[in-house]
């Protein structure tokens, strides 16, 4: 018998390239290699004890049931605290909404705002899950080139010129994954005002904010008038060391709430409780894990970048945020040349550019969410492998 196959809309999904190299990394490791891993974006660092007690207790209370949708009504006050404090909004908690990891925002956004026919602008070099959302709800994926020359800032006059009458949503990442770039106050003004021009949403993904190495990262989100049209993505997993948590959260405009409600509704149902009861201890809680962590990531990519920076035929921007560096490395070969190079030739994992958009040819990525002795050991092995080339 004939079997269809899948839904042809299931091509336009994408993936998310650090897990496919991890698995190749995890392959060699099995076969004996030595593998300094440099590809995948989460902190080495346990969640704080307190944060784990919370959920623990939780679950000693037997929180283990449906919760409602939203989430639990002190995680989003806790949230709507947070932001106040942090960018000094006010934001109703009744515009919070609570996700199994910040990654369903995108999606929930995406469809709630854009269709056939709509323009979704979305950064490039940029998180490859961004423009597979688009692209699977059908609307046509914009990318907005990113430069070198520009710090790999957006440049609003280039975000205006390629808005049109279909522009629905515009996508801002800052701190940015893979860049580390961090938008000026000016810039953001600016691209409000382009956001208001043309009537478009904008998706601010905010997750790497707090990790800023030159004071407070700006956010989009306080900009004047932009809580009415921005939603704002943020989470647990990357400043609070939880990314196996899978705990995120959404900002919306009012006339969105309900609709993207109807989503978690029919994709989730709800956010576990007892991980929630840890959002709810991470926010009120010390912040002094997350400080300390901070300062490490500071110090790993003051080493790292200046340690490139001395390998002949390597550049690279110092990152102001995040935990990643983005070398160019075109005179080695292609990205995907020198990923696969480096990976089986020097046993250091790393990521193409071009698994970020395809104005990322030319540079890598790498995460220094990893100890200093390990980033030692990276660099000379890519210090070694350039010299051979």
């Amino acid at each position: 018998m004939q079997v269809r196959g899948m839904a042809q809309r299931m091509q336009q999904l994408g993936t998310e390239t650090a897990f496919e190299v991890l698995a190749r990394a995890r392959a060699l490791e099995a076969e004996g290699r030595s593998i300094v891993h440099l590809e995948i974006g989460e902190p080495d660092f346990d969640t704080a004890d307190f944060i784990r007690e919370a959920a623990k207790a939780a679950l000693d209370r037997g929180e283990t049931h449906y919760v409602p949708t939203a989430g639990l009504r002190e995680l989003r006050e806790a949230i709507a605290a947070s932001i106040h404090s942090s960018r000094g909004v006010l934001v109703d908690p009744r515009r919070v909404l609570v996700t199994p990891g910040a990654k369903p925002i995108m999606f929930y956004t995406v469809l709630a705002t854009a269709g056939p026919g709509d323009e979704v602008i979305y950064p490039d070099p940029g998180f490859p899950i961004y423009s597979s959302v688009v692209r699977f709800a059908g609307a046509t994926a914009v990318p907005l080139p990113l430069r070198e020359s520009n710090g790999f800032r957006v440049d609003p006059d280039e975000l205006a010129a390629l808005c049109t009458s279909r522009t629905r949503l515009v996508i801002l990442n800052s701190p940015g994954n893979p860049t580390g770039a961090v938008s000026t106050d000016e810039e953001l003004a600016a691209i409000a005002r382009v956001a208001e021009r043309w009537d478009a949403y904008v998706l601010s993904d905010e997750i790497y904010r707090p990790i800023a190495y030159e004071g407070p990262a700006p956010s989009f989100y306080a900009q004047a008038g932009m809580p009415a049209r921005t939603i704002l993505l943020d989470g647990f997993s990357k400043i609070y060391a939880m990314t196996g948590w899978r705990l995120g959260f959404g900002v919306f405009p009012p006339e969105l709430v309900a609709g993207v409600e109807r989503l978690i509704v029919n994709s989730v149902s709800c956010t576990a409780p007892f991980v929630q009861r840890g959002g709810i201890a991470a926010l009120t809680g010390s912040q002094a894990p997350s400080v300390a962590m901070v300062e490490a990531f500071r110090q790993r990519r003051d080493f790292l970048v200046q340690a490139l920076g001395e390998i002949p035929g390597l550049h690279c921007l110092v990152p102001q945020g995040a935990f990643y560096a983005f070398p160019r490395i075109d005179r080695f070969g292609t990205s995907q040349e020198v990923e696969r190079g480096l990976l089986q030739e020097a046993g250091v994992a790393v990521l193409a550019g071009t698994a970020f958009g395809e104005a990322g040819e030319g540079y890598v990525r790498l995460s220094y969410a990893n100890s200093l002795e390990n980033l030692h050991e990276a660099v000379e092995r890519i210090r070694r492998w350039c010299r051979d080339r």
